[in-house]
């Protein structure tokens, strides 16, 4: 992930969100990050699934037809 900063940053936006404290998370993003967490990985399929969905053909369909 830290080849693509956007998505890498994108990662951390969703990590900082879904786990907006310690109660969630014992660990900060950048240790999770390196350890390769479950809370990473998690925050790591959203971004990638979020991507998917903005850059697919049916995403652009639709906001043509909402315009």
């Amino acid at each position: 992930m830290q080849q693509d900063l956007s998505m890498r940053e994108a990662a951390r936006v969703i990590y900082d969100k879904v786990y907006p404290g310690e109660e969630w998370t014992p660990v900060p993003f950048e240790e999770a990050e390196r350890h390769r967490t479950v809370h990473y990985r998690n925050a790591v399929d959203a971004a990638l699934g979020a991507r998917a969905f903005l850059t697919s053909e049916t995403t652009h369909q639709l906001a043509l037809e909402l315009s």
